[in-house]
């Protein structure tokens, strides 16, 4: 490919040549890294998105983080045994290079089921797979009322039930509905003890959800999906994410949210970020699959249940950068933040999620029609 070039010599950096994206823009040079998989430095002159975007070079962006991932590659998180392992392998073929593994509202025995084949995939890579960085526990402490495609097996938040399956597996992420009853009382406990909160599969009010947020909610679940409607005498969570949050996860697959619906959560929430809510449908063809306990269909771009409800995705998140530029027309800069950075951020990484010294060589390499050509996980070609 014209202008990449990757020199990989025992005892010496590593390197990468392009348009690069670090923090402070576009830089046409080199981006170099260590065998520990570590950024060692970039180097370079200053270049504008439309000289680095008209160019015809390799742009190398950071690698994509996504939070919501239920499977892909036809395997689902919550089979358990070493399903995450290929959903880690399906999601980096297309650019992720770190994702929390997100399970479904379920039995005990079924996360825990679920959270033992997790163990190993956090503790170790899988070779040719994305870092799976923990879990996002999407559910059960949600409402009954909001189920979306989780099947019914909702209850309020347990504190024991969390020390249990954190025991075997560390959650990063927890989605509940605050308007259930105990759920808004253990807000600042949860919060306390280090779990991000946020807020999904809810009919919460508006002055519940700003509630939610004032004891230590940080986000929203699939912001628009799974919650009331915006009504302008009754905001609901919609509207309480539009006033006050500072993150929020969004499914930008212009099926699951209507693109000015995107736009309007663009100009509202600063650090919106980009997820998939993939399925094992992700990178399948046409056909039936798992999520859950329950069966999905993918056809016509989207996956369902039989009653016809939308259940999770087929999104991947370089198609989900592609759609941000082409059909939002945001620049590449901000839609990389948007399917990166921000994530990151919000989870505390600092070491993810951007190209600057010291962070882990997570990067992803772009033909001028935004098509990946490579990917970086941790230094490691995938």
């Amino acid at each position: 490919m014209d202008g990449l070039g990757v020199h990989n010599h025992r005892g010496s950096p590593r390197s990468l040549n392009g348009y690069i994206l670090g923090p402070q823009g576009f830089v046409a040079g080199t981006i170099e890294f260590d065998d520990a998989g570590r950024i060692v430095c970039v180097t370079g002159s200053p270049a504008g998105e439309r000289a680095a975007r008209d160019s015809g070079r390799p742009l190398v962006l950071p690698g994509f983080v996504d939070l919501h991932v239920h499977g892909g590659g036809g395997r689902d998180i919550m089979e358990g045994g070493g399903a995450a392992a290929g959903v880690a392998e399906c999601h980096a073929a297309h650019g992720t290079t770190a994702l929390l593994a997100t399970t479904m509202t379920a039995p005990l025995a079924d996360l825990e089921l679920a959270f033992t084949g997790l163990r190993a995939s956090i503790a170790q890579r899988a070779p040719r797979g994305a870092r799976v960085l923990g879990v996002h526990l999407e559910g059960p402490y949600i409402n009954p009322g909001k189920l979306g495609a989780q099947p019914d097996f909702t209850r309020p938040v347990s504190m024991e039930e969390l020390a249990r399956l954190h025991a075997i597996a560390p959650i990063r992420l927890i989605t509940l509905a605050p308007e259930v009853a105990g759920n808004l009382a253990q807000v600042k406990a949860l919060s306390d003890a280090g779990y991000l909160v946020q807020l999904g599969h809810t009919l919460a009010s508006y002055e519940q959800a700003v509630e939610a947020l004032a004891q230590g909610a940080r986000g929203f679940t699939h912001l628009f999906n799974a919650m009331g409607p915006l009504h302008h005498r009754a905001p609901g969570a919609v509207g309480a994410a539009l006033a006050h949050a500072r993150h929020a996860e969004i499914i930008p697959d212009l099926l699951h949210v209507h693109p000015g619906a995107l736009r309007v959560a663009l100009r509202s929430i600063p650090c919106l970020y980009c997820v998939t809510d993939s399925t094992a449908a992700s990178g399948m063809p046409d056909g039936e699959y798992r999520l859950g306990r329950q069966t999905v269909t993918k056809c016509l771009g989207g996956v369902r249940l039989a009653d016809g409800t939308l259940a999770g995705s087929t999104l991947t998140m370089d198609q989900a950068f592609r759609n941000l530029v082409n059909e939002l027309a945001l620049g590449i800069a901000e839609a990389s933040m948007r399917v990166s950075t921000h994530a990151a951020d919000y989870l505390g990484l600092a070491d993810r999620g951007r190209l600057a010294p010291g962070a882990w060589a997570d990067a992803v390499v772009l033909d001028r029609d935004l098509q990946l050509t490579d990917v970086f996980v941790e230094g490691a070609p995938i």
